[in-house]
């Protein structure tokens, strides 16, 4: 069993000081991806390389203290790949894939952090227009080879997917246009939402990020914004879900998924 975990860090070295090493070796999963690494080389550089025995490859935001991602494994991939856009993403340290290539099979692991639209109109135009990059590159990528993507995608797809729906129908997270592109992704675009794939019912179980505000998380008025992203050959292996509300690392929950291969 391939044991894949994804995880908004909201701060590498926040989560550290609150146990996410630790944990990690309790849990030994294979690969683990990180979102929001909130550092910079030199701030990783002898202490954050290595978790629980897992090697670390990064991409960085230019600016400091924000977003950043990583993904964390225990093999020894045959490539990485660091940014995908070039440009005003890649700036922003949002994309890391490593790809464990063999005669028989390409797979690439991928931690992306999608933006955040949330703090006003100019944040959710980015995040809009990062959507129309991240979908052809992940079309384009799909035809060549098979992936998980691992994100903090910053949206709740259907009503299931969080408390208080009818709340947020103007938000952003849950807006028309962002769920309509999630929609198309696991539609038309043929990539598969793992954790419904495995758990298509609507239950309370399924959010992964509460808000700071009020009482969200002690009374479970979440979102689920955390997913695993699979091209089909991948998501027919996944055989277990286990979302880790009772760890709190961050504001966000780990999920991880078991995966029927090996590397």
């Amino acid at each position: 069993m391939f044991k894949l975990t994804s995880l908004n860090l909201n701060g590498i070295r926040s989560a550290t000081t609150k146990g996410v090493e630790a944990w990690l070796a309790q849990e030994n999963p294979d690969c683990i991806c990180v979102q929001e690494v909130k550092a910079q080389a030199p701030d990783v550089a002898g202490k954050f390389e290595e978790l629980a025995g897992l090697k670390g490859h990064f991409h960085f935001a230019q600016k400091k203290g924000y977003s950043g991602v990583g993904v964390y494994t225990r093999h020894e991939p045959s490539d990485v790949v660091i940014g995908f856009d070039g440009d005003e993403f890649d700036a922003e340290g949002r994309y890391a894939e490593v790809r464990f290539d063999t005669p028989a099979r390409k797979l690439s692991i991928i931690s992306v952090y999608f933006p955040s639209g949330s703090s006003g109109p100019e944040r959710q135009e980015a995040k809009f227009r990062f959507l129309d990059k991240i979908y052809p590159h992940l079309m384009a990528l799909k035809a060549e080879r098979d992936f998980v993507v691992c994100s903090d995608v910053n949206i709740a797809h259907k009503e299931a997917d969080l408390k208080n729906w009818k709340g947020n129908l103007k938000n952003s997270g849950f807006l028309p246009e962002e769920r309509a592109w999630m929609t198309k992704l696991t539609t038309e675009g043929g990539v598969v939402d793992v954790y419904r794939h495995l758990k298509p019912q609507t239950t309370d179980d399924c959010y992964t990020w509460w808000s700071n505000r009020g009482q969200a998380y002690a009374k479970n008025v979440g979102w689920r914004l955390d997913y695993h992203l699979a091209t089909p050959a991948v998501a027919e292996k996944a055989r277990t879900e286990h979302i880790f509300k009772g760890v709190k690392f961050s504001d966000h929950a780990p999920i991880t998924i078991g995966y029927d291969f090996s590397l």
